[in-house]
């Protein structure tokens, strides 16, 4: 169910919303480029190994695609049925009806992202010769690519039209959690796939998306924006709550002193939370400690509780710079 936000979180920013930055779309099927010219359909064969490098091959020539028929069932969001015929490390490849085309790890419905990077016959060795019920998510005649999903096609034909049609900015939405990457959380909208960037996690640091959700998990989501052309759904969870940033000045100040958790240590100095979404470096030159040859390992851990003294904050920038004494 989608709930309107009685106020839009964005309304108050110059210019209106941020640019969307598309990179964070270009990374989502990289490792999955290579799909045509690298099937692997067996298990190698033991072999002794040869005396000199082989030369090597060119690309196999990719099956023939019926694209007015893969336009169609990507404009219709209609199932269709396929087979696993190769697989890589990424995920299946797939042929059947004049079409082929890849099927990424986070979108077969028994396995998740988390494989990515393991070795394939662990997993997908299995699902050679198995027929899948598949919905397109991504058809590029231009560069000869069809992606297609189990997940998705789980929804009724014709939802993710349905769906892209009634969402709107400022729309709150429940998903789960499909996949996580370096660049952010992609979450399962029912029946669309939409983006939550590292950025729009927390009004804080976040290290790596995975430090604050999980596979699998249910996530109320905001709506940044929607590209009902090209399927794509921008999302927050920062924006479901109050920017601490907002108030920063006025709670802290220099020489407050107050508790911080220790959130993770560079080489420059140290992180610290003094509340959801605010987090202060501590910086080498401020961290006074008795033995002075001691590294910042040896000093701090993640999640250890630290007074802190506050020496500057700078909300525009959502910077704060603080001190602290290490107990002797």
């Amino acid at each position: 169910m989608v709930n309107k936000h009685s106020q839009n979180p964005y309304k108050e920013l110059e210019g209106g919303l941020p640019p969307l930055d598309e990179s964070w779309w270009e990374a989502v099927l990289t490792e999955d480029e290579a799909y045509l010219s690298q099937p692997v359909q067996k298990k190698p064969s033991p072999v002794q190994a040869p005396t000199k490098p082989l030369a090597a091959r060119p690309a196999p020539e990719a099956p023939s695609i019926n694209w007015e028929e893969a336009e169609t069932l990507f404009s219709e969001d209609c199932v269709c049925n396929l087979q696993v015929t190769g697989y890589n490390r990424g995920g299946v490849l797939v042929t059947g009806q004049g079409l082929q085309g890849f099927v990424p790890i986070s979108h077969l419905v028994d396995l998740t992202g988390d494989k990515a990077g393991a070795l394939p016959e662990d997993w997908a060795e299995p699902y050679l010769g198995h027929t899948f019920s598949l919905k397109i998510i991504e058809c590029d005649r231009e560069r000869g690519r069809v992606v297609f999903s189990e997940r998705a096609a789980l929804a009724e034909a014709g939802s993710r039209n349905q769906l892209l049609k009634h969402l709107q900015t400022g729309d709150c939405i429940t998903g789960a959690v499909t996949n996580i990457t370096d660049f952010g959380v992609f979450v399962d909208l029912g029946g669309v796939e939409g983006l939550i960037h590292v950025s729009e996690i927390s009004w804080g640091r976040v290290r790596h998306p995975a430090d604050v959700v999980r596979y699998g998990q249910h996530l109320r989501v905001y709506v940044i924006s929607v590209d009902q052309e090209r399927s794509r759904v921008a999302l927050s969870l920062k924006h479901l709550y109050p920017n601490p940033w907002d108030t920063a000045e006025t709670r802290y100040y220099p020489g407050l002193v107050a508790d911080a958790v220790i959130t993770s240590i560079v080489p420059f100095g140290v992180f610290a939370r003094l509340e959801e979404g605010l987090d202060g470096l501590i910086h080498i030159s401020e961290i006074h400690q008795d033995n002075e040859h001691a590294n910042l390992e040896e000093l701090f851990y993640e999640g250890q509780l630290v007074k802190v003294r506050v020496l500057h904050v700078d909300a525009s920038n959502q910077r704060l710079g603080l001190s602290t004494i290490i107990d002797s």
